[in-house]
């Protein structure tokens, strides 16, 4: 396996970094393009705009270095698509792009237009969604500061609903506070990483909106007088507010697909935030290590074959040769059986700070453990081993994963839960829903043994 390590030390003397937070509006023109609304069935129409959707940047400096952390308010990006981002960011040692994964923004994956066979990409507003992303890094970089930071996290088992069994949650809400070295002690912005689907609104929605991620920022926009970057971590499983019980201040319970649960589920996680802060230590964010691994996934799944055929979904796909870490063209006449995409994961060390780049949605069994075992007899794949554990080859108490980073290739499902065939698991007459949206169940092998690698490689090799 070959791995890339960014390294190296900046001008002598400098032992702090500094920090620039950006961000454009990347909310569609409906006057100038069709938007088909992602996340839940085909051939829903945007009609309007309830609220704007931002791309947010973080960017940090370290002597001469420099890496960029961008959250976006869409259902996800592909590798391809990053790769063209970065391509005019060259000056860039690393940039890293995360979609929060909303259900009510524009399908930028080509999912979701007005029917199965037709997707729902509007190439137009794709290339306007990836300047919004560029400039949004650039407007970060004039607002560099010398800096150092604080870490806070607090556990909110109470915001999550996991509609899959085995109910396993990755609570931990993540705050990463900024604040000048000028003395006066200025807070420059915040970086937050929690761990839920954007989709309160529901499906029957017809208005633009960034979801209770919205909420979420402006809330701590107002009360810090700064900016606020978010960023989706771990989102397999279902993590989700659906179905779960929200009230409002007067205790009315608040239903589901309303401006009002998504509303008042934003502002629980903007308090959720605060009570992190009170609780945020000073962290360490030099030195860097940065680390990369391109590795190839088989694609079993047969609605994205078929979606690829139809051209409803674009992208490179490779032939897939049995080695995840060989990349190989495919031929025209590649049978679709023998087709592989090409995808990323990260390991950020940055000084203290461990944070782990996931390109999907990981289930959170796979993070923080509890990987069904034994397993359950109607299983398919009952012998599966368990696949490497983030958080125990991650190790440290300073740490995030930042999911749909860099990628979206959906589900990333633990290959012995992996259940389409009957007799299904816990007794049920149908199966559970996840696999219709995962690559297959090579994926969470695959990057889970990859992400193992790269956590105990200690070879500095040159990024190529």
């Amino acid at each position: 396996m070959t791995s890339y390590s960014l390294h190296g030390a900046p001008d002598a003397g400098a032992d702090f970094f500094e920090v620039g937070l950006g961000e454009r509006e990347i909310t569609p023109d409906l006057k100038r393009h069709t938007v088909w609304l992602a996340g839940f069935g085909s051939g829903r129409r945007a009609e309007g705009v309830h609220d704007p959707l931002y791309a947010r940047a973080v960017v940090l400096r370290y002597g001469k270095r420099k890496l960029a952390l961008i959250s976006i308010d869409v259902i996800g990006l592909f590798y391809q698509e990053v790769k063209a981002v970065r391509a005019q960011l060259a000056d860039y040692e690393y940039v890293l792009i995360s979609s929060t994964h909303n259900h009510e923004g524009p399908d930028t994956l080509g999912l979701w237009g007005p029917n199965l066979a037709t997707t729902g990409v509007d190439l137009g507003y794709m290339d306007y969604l990836r300047q919004g992303i560029i400039r949004a890094v650039r407007e970060a970089e004039k607002q560099l500061r010398p800096a150092h930071a604080r870490y806070g996290i607090v556990r909110a088992p109470e915001l999550l609903q996991d509609s899959r069994l085995p109910i396993v949650k990755h609570d931990e809400l993540v705050v990463l506070e900024f604040i000048s070295r000028d003395g006066q002690q200025r807070r420059l912005g915040l970086l937050v990483q929690w761990n839920c689907h954007p989709e309160t609104l529901g499906s029957k929605n017809k208005l633009i909106s960034a979801d209770f991620v919205g909420v979420t920022v402006r809330a701590l926009v107002e009360k810090y007088k700064c900016r606020v970057a978010y960023f989706t971590g771990t989102v397999g499983g279902l993590l989700s507010s659906l179905g779960l019980p929200i009230r409002d201040e007067q205790g009315r319970l608040l239903a589901d697909g309303t401006w009002e649960k998504t509303e008042r589920y934003g502002i629980l996680v903007a308090r959720k935030v605060e009570e992190a802060l009170q609780g945020a230590k000073a962290v360490r964010l030099v030195p860097w290590r940065i680390r990369r691994q391109v590795v190839y996934l088989p694609v079993a799944n047969r609605y994205y074959r078929a979606a690829a055929q139809l051209k409803v979904v674009v992208r490179e796909t490779f032939l897939w040769t049995g080695n995840p870490y060989q990349r190989r063209e495919a031929p025209p006449d590649a049978k679709l059986d023998d087709l592989a995409i090409e995808t990323e994961l990260g390991l950020l060390e940055l000084g203290e700070l461990k944070i782990v780049a996931i390109p999907g949605e990981i289930y959170p069994e796979l993070v923080v453990g509890g990987v069904q075992d034994p397993v359950d007899p109607g299983a398919d794949y009952p012998e599966a081993p368990i696949e490497p554990i983030v958080y125990e080859e991650v190790k440290g108490p300073v740490r995030m994963l930042i999911g749909l980073a860099n990628d979206e290739i959906g589900y990333i499902i633990p290959k012995r839960q992996w259940d389409e065939r009957p007799p299904f698991c816990y007794g049920r007459k149908q199966a559970q829903y996840g696999e219709i949206n995962s690559l297959g169940p090579e994926t969470a092998p695959i990057l889970l043994e990859a992400l193992r690698r790269l956590a105990r490689e200690h070879k500095d090799v040159k990024l190529r």
